[in-house]
């Protein structure tokens, strides 16, 4: 990278930890003066930072637009989708990714089993919000107010004796998955079906889809498919870095 651009650049994290006049930039970068203006004269023409009337500088609007416009761009699925294909090719077995939508969640991607027992499930199709995995993930997310809107709006149909009978149960559920960072449904929705899930984050934190590992008893038991577990983790982890541009370790948890 040019000394130009990396001093232009340089200049940016400075300005985010607030406003600076010329003399605090110029020896944050330990340049004269007349280099430190030029870099924020050419900054100020794009719009990446504003002077300020008391002649301090700080980002401008246009950086705030392009960094929302490039979060909104961000596809998650196109993120996703070889991890996915890795995991899948690692288990054997069905992975899906979900994300939360108008108040429903909804299967984005799939990736079938290698085996001849398939699971009746396809990318559009809303999951059974009150036991799957990968719902309580992302309704996990939500604030407590929002937790217990959803929970108290919600149906509770028994599709097998697993599945969370009330609203009560539900948010019971929601703060276990919350503190601990994962989520199952062990025979909720069909009872030869297991599944794990593990949420995908943000840059903030947040959790903007989730993702998970399902199989029939059949193929393997619940406690077979819970060893799975950290490989899950690592997946959704190695998704969520390359989502929010950080790196494994600096992925940010989400606090209980």
């Amino acid at each position: 990278m040019s000394q130009t651009v990396d001093r232009a650049l340089s200049i940016l994290p400075l300005l985010a930890e607030g406003p600076a006049n010329l003399e605090q930039v110029a020896k944050r970068l330990d340049v004269h003066k007349s280099t430190a203006l030029r870099l924020l004269r050419t900054l100020h023409e794009h719009g990446m930072v504003h002077r300020q009337p008391d002649q301090r500088y700080r980002l401008g609007a246009r950086l705030f637009a392009l960094a929302q416009e490039a979060v909104e761009n961000l596809d998650v699925r196109e993120i996703a989708h070889s991890h996915l294909l890795e995991l899948n090719e690692k288990t054997g077995h069905t992975v899906h990714l979900a994300v939360y939508e108008e108040n429903e969640v909804l299967y984005i991607d799939k990736v079938e089993s290698r085996y001849p027992v398939r699971m009746y499930s396809r990318i559009g199709k809303p999951v059974a919000i009150t036991v799957a995995a990968v719902a309580k993930l992302l309704l996990a997310d939500l604030t407590e107010f929002e937790r217990r809107s959803v929970a108290e709006k919600l149906d509770y149909p028994m599709y097998t004796p697993r599945s969370t009978p009330n609203a009560s149960a539900f948010l019971g559920e929601l703060a276990k998955v919350r503190e601990q960072g994962w989520a199952t449904d062990l025979g909720g929705h069909e009872e030869s079906i297991n599944c794990v899930a593990a949420p995908i984050r943000g840059a903030d934190g947040r959790t903007v889809a989730a993702m998970s590992v399902s199989a029939p008893n059949v193929v393997v038991s619940a406690d077979e498919l819970l060893r799975l577990l950290p490989l899950v983790r690592r997946t959704a982890d190695a998704i969520s870095a390359e989502y929010s541009g950080t790196s494994p370790s600096t992925t940010p948890s989400k606090e209980s």
